[in-house]
């Protein structure tokens, strides 16, 4: 049994648990650590998801402003594709470009290539070591480095200090 795994997830359900239903009352309390440690014992005693994580308070700085930076970026591409969808005359050169990341770990790639996924005109398609392949709704450039800079930078920064 990994004890840090098990504990990660006892913190992170039980976090959960509480937001979930805004409440300090005892019962809600004792439910909710009895639930989280029953998840973290049965489900996550031999997992190693989180391994990889930092916890620290930066990290924790940075997975805010991860979620913020990921926000503008949401409402930008939707505005982008809508606007492209809506005129007709604006350009669009879809393609799959390669872009590289700097990250390390499985989950710090896993939440790139999701957020890559889940911004309107892009979908990553495959990930290999350090690698990404992405359709682009409107290639600019074939160039790795600049396809990077367009499509993964903006996240990278803070997936880097959150999980290296």
């Amino acid at each position: 049994m990994n004890l840090k795994n098990v504990i990660q997830i006892f913190i992170l359900s039980y976090l959960t648990w509480l937001a979930l239903n805004w409440s300090v009352n005892a019962d809600v309390l004792i439910t909710g650590a009895i639930i989280s440690v029953l998840i973290a014992v049965l489900l996550c005693s031999h997992c190693e998801v989180l391994q990889e994580v930092r916890l620290s308070p930066k990290s924790f700085a940075y997975a805010f402003a991860f979620v913020g930076v990921f926000w503008i970026e949401l409402i930008k591409s939707n505005f982008d594709v809508a606007l492209r969808v809506l005129t007709p005359s604006l350009p669009i050169n879809p393609g799959i470009v390669e872009v590289k990341t700097t990250l390390h770990s499985n989950i710090g790639k896993m939440l790139l290539a999701n957020a890559i996924t889940l911004t309107p005109g892009t979908l990553t398609v495959d990930i290999l070591d350090d690698r990404m392949f992405i359709h682009w709704i409107d290639v600019t450039s074939t160039d790795i480095n600049e396809a990077t800079r367009a499509i993964v930078s903006k996240f990278e920064k803070y997936l880097e200090v959150m999980y290296g």
